[in-house]
């Protein structure tokens, strides 16, 4: 049985690559982590003989340091209780301000809730009806034209 010649199959010759030189990279390298050793003293820790200490009772004790707050010098301030920080207040206008603008926004918007529930229950009867009473008239309409011509 003979299958003739075999079959020519497309042949495409691609371009010989670019030769580009090897790259040269650098070896990597690691920074070893490394620390200080800390050294505590131990316990009983004493100066050497002939030399005299000074004895933590001695040493006056260090006050904390307190951080001050820059201030306008008209501006009113409170002290906080058991710390040395003066914290400053508002202007009593300022503060009239701000309460009463929170007030009525929250006002408005209880009120602005409390009527679109009302509404919602009020209206929801007569949209009900205007639907129903829409889609009826669009299912007797459609209805009768679907029925076609009547011959006479």
């Amino acid at each position: 049985m003979d299958l003739g010649e075999p079959p020519v199959l497309p042949y495409l010759r691609l371009p010989e690559p670019v030769l580009l030189p090897r790259p040269i990279l650098d070896v990597p390298s690691a920074d070893i982590p490394s620390y200080k050793p800390l050294v505590v003293p131990p316990s009983n820790l004493r100066p050497p003989p002939g030399i005299k200490g000074t004895t933590p009772s001695e040493q006056p004790p260090a006050k904390p340091r307190v951080p001050q707050v820059p201030q306008a010098p008209s501006v009113p301030t409170v002290r906080i209780p058991t710390t040395e920080i003066d914290v400053p207040v508002p202007d009593g206008i300022v503060l009239t301000t701000a309460a009463t603008t929170a007030v009525v926004s929250v006002a408005a918007t209880l009120t602005a809730t409390s009527l679109f529930k009302w509404l919602v229950t009020a209206m929801k009867p007569i949209f009900k009806t205007a639907w129903t009473k829409i889609t009826k008239k669009k299912a007797s309409s459609s209805s009768s034209s679907s029925s076609g011509p009547q011959d006479s």
